[in-house]
């Protein structure tokens, strides 16, 4: 679809910036755009200089962890007082969809270079680096639910399945599970995005995946692979959608290229849905991923149509009210 891949751009402009230095370690003050559940608490924080962001998650203290797509830094923000710094600097290969596990460790999908990493949260140090998958790859987005990790491939119809282990020792190797049932194919290639956001049924016994080839949302037995498509009622739309969250039986589903995020309500075993409303803001510059915090949806901007060769080039989170 022409939206997968004017969204490919972005691929050639991070390979080219691999590598090129932050400004410095801490990121620009953030600016206060109106008030969240508290007064004093900003509603966009900017990441830094160079670095072009794309997953995120949340600690249940309110810090914010994003990876950049250039290099692979990690940036880690107080959602509270707006005070970030870069926690990993990056030298390689890009960071895209990240999680942390309960043991404070993020898991990082990496993007073409067919990795997942785990990471030290307070660190930043790499504690364990798994090759996934070798040639035609976009490991893409993780979420942590039913066993383990589970990160979509763009590229492949597999998801790849990382066990936690333990808070001393990261999981054993990654496998591969093959999507089948109703899953529809993607071209090979590279040339089409399949599966991109993923998450847990509101029930936890199954996972949820966006299949950006056909615009569609699946629920997929993480034993066997086989999927399911979910039935949405009313109309919103998964159309260039990117990251899910999942908050009780509430689903959002961030549409890149539409500036919009789509709220569902599902079922607790994820089979259907049916739309809520649509959320959006002036401030939302392809948006990619999102998570619920403090009351509030916090949404990154990966600004794929921004000039990502000048170093000073910056975006941000923002965040929008949940109702």
């Amino acid at each position: 679809m022409a939206g997968s891949l004017a969204r490919r751009g972005f691929l050639g402009a991070a390979a080219a910036l691999a590598g090129s230095a932050l400004a410095g370690p801490l990121a620009p003050a953030a600016s206060a755009a109106g008030t969240g559940t508290t007064a004093d608490r900003p509603t966009t924080l900017a990441t830094p200089p160079g670095f072009q962001p794309e997953g995120i998650t949340v600690s249940r203290g309110g810090v914010a962890y994003t990876g950049s797509l250039i290099d692979g830094s990690l940036y880690r923000v107080d959602l509270v007082t707006g005070t970030g710094r870069i926690v990993t600097q990056g030298t390689g290969p890009m960071s895209v969809g990240l999680k942390l596990d309960p043991y404070g460790r993020l898991l990082v999908a990496g993007g073409d270079s067919g990795q997942v990493r785990v990471v030290h949260a307070g660190s930043g140090r790499v504690l364990a680096t798994h090759q996934a998958v070798t040639g035609t790859a976009f490991v893409n987005d993780v979420v942590v639910a039913c066993g383990g990790a589970w990160f979509t491939d763009s590229f492949n119809d597999v998801l790849y399945h990382l066990p936690l282990g333990t808070a001393g020792v990261p999981g054993a190797a990654v496998r591969a599970l093959s999507l089948g049932g109703e899953w529809t194919p993607t071209p090979p290639g590279g040339a089409y995005w399949g599966s991109n956001g993923i998450e847990r049924t509101p029930d936890g016994r199954a996972l949820l995946v966006v299949n950006d080839n056909v615009s569609a949302l699946f629920r997929v037995d993480p034993r066997t692979g086989a999927a399911t498509r979910t039935v949405l009622e009313g109309e919103g739309s998964v159309g260039y959608g990117d990251g899910l969250a999942v908050r009780g039986r509430t689903l959002y589903v961030v549409r890149n290229w539409a500036y919009a995020v789509d709220v569902f309500t599902l079922s607790d075993d994820g089979t259907r849905g049916r739309f809520v409303r649509r959320i959006t803001d002036a401030r939302f510059d392809e948006p990619t991923t999102a998570a619920v915090w403090g009351g509030r949806l916090y949404v990154v901007n990966a600004a794929f149509d921004a000039d990502w060769s000048d170093p000073a080039t910056a975006s941000s989170i923002v965040s929008v009210p949940l109702g």
